[in-house]
């Protein structure tokens, strides 16, 4: 009835080599199992950059086409709303694209916002940040439905970063050169002077205080949106420091001109 230890550790040792297979086996199943997640995982972080980094360069397309573009042909630019809007609803068909199409759509309410000021109302600084926000509505609807949320949050991030941008113009007392060089714009002899004027403003610690802090604001508001899985977040995230690239474009040109 009592076995001997020879015995029991002869079984012991039969036991071991019977599991370690199983063992073996249900090691290599959970490498082979996380490998595609690991993969999946990698993939939506990239797709997490590529929206980021196209809310970035949405966010810059105005300063170089739309600008030009709406000074010209302020109609042709308002009329190219509808395309834009036709681009998001065709890509939005698509179960594949229908991420890109949501951006578009956010893209395209900037773009309309956009065109009716820079067309009719770039003398008036005032007026800038209450017609960009003329879609907002619409904006604030796409966020609560998943078909429009990427856009929606972009258009909301694009809108924070102009309004923080025309603060700055407002605190360091810029409008009344913004509208000089509105009045100007196709003379460079006579805008040279103006930028200079602006750009020593800017200059004084006053100025650069206010630049430094309001920068701040949005990098911390982008970064803090960025730790979210959520594509808006990224969109939103992006058009916000959009921002701040365009911001140090214009600062550039100043500095060039």
């Amino acid at each position: 009835m009592f076995l001997s230890p020879d015995r029991v550790e002869l079984e012991e040792r039969s036991l071991a080599r019977a599991r370690s297979p199983v063992q073996a086996k249900s090691f290599t199943e959970s490498i082979t199992s996380a490998f595609p997640q690991y993969l999946l995982a990698t993939a939506s972080l990239s797709k997490h950059w590529q929206v980021w980094l196209v809310s970035l360069f949405l966010v810059s397309v105005p300063v170089f086409f739309e600008a030009p573009l709406v000074r010209s042909a302020p109609w042709f630019s308002l009329i190219c709303t509808v395309g834009w809007l036709a681009i998001a609803k065709h890509l939005q068909e698509s179960p594949k694209s229908k991420l890109w199409g949501s951006l578009i759509w956010g893209f395209s309410l900037t773009w309309l916002c956009g065109s009716l000021y820079w067309g009719w109302l770039r003398w008036e600084p005032a007026y800038h940040v209450p017609v960009e926000a003329l879609a907002l509505p619409w904006a604030i609807w796409a966020t609560r439905h998943d078909s429009h949320r990427v856009g929606g949050w972009f258009y909301i991030g694009s809108l924070i970063g102009t309004s923080i941008t025309d603060l700055y113009f407002y605190i360091a007392h810029l409008f009344p050169h913004w509208q000089a060089l509105m009045q100007v714009e196709a003379n460079v002899s006579l805008a040279q002077p103006i930028l200079k004027s602006a750009l020593n403003l800017v200059e004084t610690p006053w100025g650069m205080t206010w630049a430094c802090i309001l920068a701040a604001l949005l990098l911390i508001a982008g970064n803090r949106a960025m730790r979210s899985p959520d594509f808006g977040y990224w969109a939103f995230g992006g058009a916000v420091l959009g921002t701040i690239f365009v911001d140090l474009l214009f600062f550039s040109v100043a500095i060039l001109g």
